[in-house]
């Protein structure tokens, strides 16, 4: 998709916050820094559209962002930061959980991973979830190019490994905002489940 006209539409809790729009949505979810607000500002030729913040779990919202008045990208507040109380992980697990669940207008999910590393076990915990509601997922690998290009093989394999990944329900692809290598295949699996 040729994006020029992108806008925060809303910051949601509740769903009766969320657009009324039929318009399908693409929720992006993921730790903490992993890397979701460059996903989504290079997905939309943007510099700086989805704040990166400096303060891990600063989103706490539901963040929808109109996308060419066709879809809707939904930030989803970053997990598995230790300095939120347990309380308002709580509140913020509900209100995911809600919203991945009952949301007929979600066609899939972008589920961001660190390249550099084995999945945690709140990744591993948010694959399992998503693979239980049979909501189609695309495992993304932020940050690719901290990795040379002969060893991303073997960092797919690792990612795999640690997920127990399901080719038939998943897909993977690396992924970095710097030197835009994955933009076009991740727009690509955007674009045909949008139009499913």
């Amino acid at each position: 998709m040729d994006v020029h006209n992108v806008s925060l539409e809303i910051s949601a809790v509740r769903p009766e916050q969320y657009p009324t729009t039929d318009w399908p949505e693409i929720a992006l979810v993921g730790r903490s820094n992993v890397g979701k607000s460059s996903l989504t500002n290079t997905l939309i030729n943007r510099k700086s559209f989805a704040r990166t913040s400096s303060q891990p779990g600063k989103t706490q919202t539901l963040n929808f962002y109109n996308v060419e008045e066709q879809l809707f990208f939904v930030d989803v507040p970053g997990y598995g930061y230790a300095k939120v109380s347990k309380s308002e992980r709580e509140k913020w697990g509900q209100m995911i959980e809600r919203y991945l669940t009952n949301r007929s207008q979600l066609k899939g999910v972008i589920s961001l991973v660190d390249a550099r590393h084995a999945p945690s076990d709140d990744d591993i915990n948010m694959y399992n979830w998503l693979m239980y509601y049979d909501i189609p997922v695309l495992v993304v690998a932020t940050k690719a190019d901290k990795i040379a290009k002969g060893k991303w093989n073997k960092a797919e394999s690792i990612i795999k490994k640690g997920l127990q990944f399901d080719n038939a329900k998943s897909d993977l692809l690396m992924f970095s905002s710097i030197t835009k290598d994955g933009k076009a295949d991740v727009w690509q699996w955007i674009e045909e489940h949008i139009a499913e």
